[in-house]
């Protein structure tokens, strides 16, 4: 469980990450 819960705590803050780039670089602040 604790290594599932892991799993998909890394991904979603690598997903946050993600989407905060892709909306940094189309706002143009890059």
């Amino acid at each position: 469980m604790s290594a599932v819960g892991g799993y998909f705590t890394t991904t979603g803050v690598i997903l946050v990450l993600f989407i905060l780039l892709v909306i940094v670089s189309r706002a143009g602040w890059i």
